[in-house]
């Protein structure tokens, strides 16, 4: 287990900002996460958790405790039951999966970070959620301390939440389960539109697996959703704001904003987001609010490629990703009335 003291945290992360941890410990195993996670417990020490980096927003003046930073490795296929480490990268794991001719997950390709963090976020893209495949998720639990193999009916999945993001102090995942498909090496019936539409089929078709994560790997680098060192717009934690869910109250409130702004023929993206409840589009409402794609004239933009990733143009501090990070959330609510809510975690800094 390797050890740093006063560590860079920035260059752990994919918006790489944020100041150094007091002590950065790298486990390469289950029983050394366990170690270090039962010894910051038992003194007392602020303990961070960190997988990929790819959802985290670290304050300038960086983290006064200790750095866990889970490198676990661990790839299983029995049949079609994946078994991933929580440090496993989890766009490589979707790649394998689909070289074993599997599907389930092959529309969640390119998304950055590590298997660990997808059942915490309910990770999901282009029609598919971790939530539909993960059987179940083997953890450290804080408070009893023991490791405890939580199933997918005990997880609270919802959009981009569950159990365990609910209670981020309790819970540290060490390995994630899922039951994938054997369609014969094609994908799982598409649930996306604009996926659907690049494959020139119809949703609830199914084409080769291996064609649709290179599908959605070309949506995404249009995007600037998948890293790329050389290319700024990929500087960011992907999404910074998730799609706002609304009661039907709210709903009908909002669209009256809309169409007093805009004009009465203007309607707002709606999904049904079940029990009486809709779901509209960040995106859409963050450039109809007139943060389009490139705004900025400091250090942090908006992507020139997508409305909802917030970017590192190189030099950008912390502080100055915050200040455009306020600066859309209270211009979209002062256009329509709805709060934008961040998806990334913050530490040691709030909106």
């Amino acid at each position: 287990m390797q050890e740093l003291h006063d560590a860079p945290l920035a260059p752990l992360t994919t918006f790489r900002l944020g100041g150094p941890a007091t002590r950065l410990v790298t486990a390469t195993t289950d029983d050394e996460v366990i170690a270090a996670v039962r010894a910051a417990d038992d003194t007392g020490t602020p303990l961070l958790i960190i997988g990929g980096g790819s959802n985290l927003v670290i304050g300038d003046k960086g983290f006064d405790g200790t750095a866990l930073r889970i490198a676990t490795r661990g790839f299983t296929l029995d049949g079609t039951t994946l078994t991933l480490a929580a440090g496993e990268n989890w766009s490589d794991a979707v790649a394998r999966t689909v070289e074993a001719g599997l599907a389930g997950v092959e529309c969640l390709a390119g998304i950055p970070g590590s298997a660990g963090a997808t059942p915490i976020q309910n990770v999901g893209a282009y029609g598919q959620e971790v939530s539909a495949t993960i059987t179940e998720v083997v953890a450290y639990d804080r408070r009893s301390g023991e490791t405890v193999t939580i199933p997918n009916a005990e997880c609270g999945f919802s959009y981009r939440h569950s159990r365990f993001k609910q209670h981020p102090d309790r819970f540290v995942v060490l390995r994630v389960r899922f039951a994938l498909e054997d369609a014969g090496g094609f994908s799982a019936p598409l649930k996306y539109p604009e996926t659907a539409r690049a494959l020139g089929v119809e949703a609830g078709d199914r084409v080769p697996a291996a064609v649709a994560r290179e599908t959605v790997l070309a949506l995404r680098a249009g995007k600037g959703m998948v890293l790329d060192p050389e290319d700024h717009d990929t500087w960011s934690a992907g999404s910074f704001f998730t799609n706002p869910i609304l009661t039907e109250a709210e709903h009908a409130v909002f669209v009256r904003r809309v169409q007093d702004r805009l004009g009465p023929d203007v309607a707002p993206p709606a999904f049904p987001a079940g029990d009486g409840l809709v779901k509209t589009s960040a995106a859409w409402l963050i450039d109809r609010a007139g943060f389009t794609k490139g705004y900025g004239s400091g250090p942090a933009r908006i992507s020139t490629k997508h409305t909802l990733a917030l970017t590192n143009r190189g030099t950008a501090t912390t502080e100055d990703l915050l200040a455009l990070a306020r600066e859309v959330r209270d211009g979209v609510h002062a256009a329509f009335g709805v709060t934008l809510v961040n998806e990334p975690v913050t530490v040691g800094v709030s909106l």
